[in-house]
């Protein structure tokens, strides 16, 4: 995807501004610290290692979609997602992410895409595209990120394009995170953009 974080950085086209101090807040307190490098500050990591934690590589819902790790191969599928959408998506995301940009091409979103993939790997932030069945649709895309604002230990958000809003499939999205994030997932204080709070009030907030 394209553009986030903050006003200036893009991390769905998230060419990720954020310092790596801000990825490395978190709750976990295991092995492994890591030396920032815009501060030298010692800190640990957000979450545990892959040699110490599994991430969900793929989950179930009940209307026989699937969310999975996306990746660069998903780069068409995504494109006519995003800007098939991107009006919407612009008035939830634009202020805080600055995403999706108009003129957003398919190269870079493949950039991104891989970029994604890459982040995921490292377990530094994870986007899960939700598929039908047989993957001939990307219909949303699901973002579990470290947290920009105190008060979280993760930040997640999620969407569905135009002409799944209000269907089956997003009310079964809408149940299906919060307990796969309660159940699979390490955190003990995830935070709902957009859900909890809206993005206006999460902008607010104090930066962690």
């Amino acid at each position: 995807m394209s553009s986030r974080r903050g006003a200036s950085s893009s991390r769905h086209g998230r060419s990720t501004s954020r310092s790596v101090s801000s990825r490395t807040r978190g709750v976990f307190q295991g092995p492994g610290a890591v030396r920032t490098r815009n501060t030298g500050r010692v800190t640990t990591p957000w979450l545990p290692g892959p040699d110490q934690w599994q991430h969900p590589v793929r989950a179930e819902l009940s209307t026989g979609h699937h969310l999975r790790s996306i990746h660069a191969d998903d780069t068409d599928l995504d494109m006519l997602a995003v800007m098939g959408s991107r009006e919407r998506l612009w008035s939830i995301y634009g202020e805080a992410w600055g995403w999706p940009p108009a003129d957003m091409t398919a190269e870079a979103d493949r950039a991104d895409l891989q970029r994604h993939w890459e982040e995921a790997q490292a377990h530094q932030s994870f986007n899960y595209a939700l598929f039908d069945r047989d993957e001939t649709e990307l219909i949303g895309c699901c973002y579990i990120d470290p947290p920009e604002k105190v008060g979280a230990d993760a930040e997640i958000s999620w969407w569905v394009r135009d002409e799944y809003v209000d269907s089956r499939v997003e009310q079964a999205l809408d149940l299906f995170v919060p307990d796969w994030i309660a159940t699979e997932w390490p955190f003990r204080r995830p935070r709902y953009v957009g859900r909890d709070l809206t993005w206006s009030a999460w902008l607010a907030l104090p930066d962690c």
